[in-house]
């Protein structure tokens, strides 16, 4: 009878073996720790604002900086294209005047621009205008400048719409433009080169000693031709 229990008992047998494994290979089902659930989950990048600075001079136009980065960056705020750009603002002007040049520096506005030109006025005489000056330019060189000789300079900014507004003379700031200003116009004076002063002064004083000299010469000619008055 033994063989016919262990017959009948073997579908058990392997029933409670087939649960065995089950339980064995079952992993636990314990709460999961909060921090393992923020480290499993990325963090979303946050966009930061781009680095662009409307007076840096070659500025990587500020579209370009975000499509360089994986999350894109934040420009500031520009006006229409619709319209024309804003006056750009003149900043310092730096006058060489042993080599006849002036260094300019202006700051972007806000707004679409194209290109730059630059307008310099020399007295009464109509704006003399620039080349065309790439969005990216914060600086050019004025030369070929007169000595003595005072100027005003406008920077104007362009795009498809039309061009931003350049007052002309009488709008510029009256102090000059030393140090940076307010507006897209300066006033900028060219003075003497150094060696033309020291050679006026050396040739006035000479001037002026050849005059003492001839003066003494004619004082003697007079005193030896009508001769002097005798006392008795």
């Amino acid at each position: 009878m033994a063989p016919a229990g262990f017959m009948l008992g073997s579908p058990w047998l392997l029933w409670l073996l087939a649960v065995t494994s089950l339980a064995a290979g079952a992993q636990p089902l314990t709460p999961q720790d909060p921090e393992e659930e923020e480290d499993s989950t990325a963090t979303p990048l946050r966009p930061v604002p781009c680095d662009y600075d409307q007076c840096r001079h070659l500025q990587v136009p500020c579209e370009e900086l975000q499509q360089a980065r994986p999350v894109p960056c934040l420009c500031p705020g520009l006006s229409s294209l619709a319209q024309p750009p804003a006056p750009p603002r003149l900043g310092e002007v730096r006058v060489v005047a042993e080599d006849s040049h002036a260094e300019v520096h202006w700051c972007a506005p806000a707004s679409p621009v194209h290109h730059y030109q630059l307008l310099l006025w020399e007295g009464t005489k109509a704006p003399h205008r620039g080349p065309l000056l790439n969005a990216t330019i914060r600086r050019a060189t004025l030369r070929g400048l007169q000595l003595g000789s005072t100027y005003v300079l406008c920077v104007v900014a362009a795009n498809d719409a039309g061009e931003s507004l350049a007052p002309g003379p009488g709008s510029e700031d009256p102090d000059g433009v030393a140090s940076p200003t307010f507006g897209p116009c300066g006033r900028f004076s060219v003075p003497p080169r150094p060696s033309t002063l020291v050679h006026t002064a050396i040739g006035l004083g000479a001037a002026l000693a050849l005059l003492s000299c001839a003066a003494l010469v004619w004082h003697f000619h007079l005193r030896q031709r009508w001769g002097c008055p005798r006392h008795h």
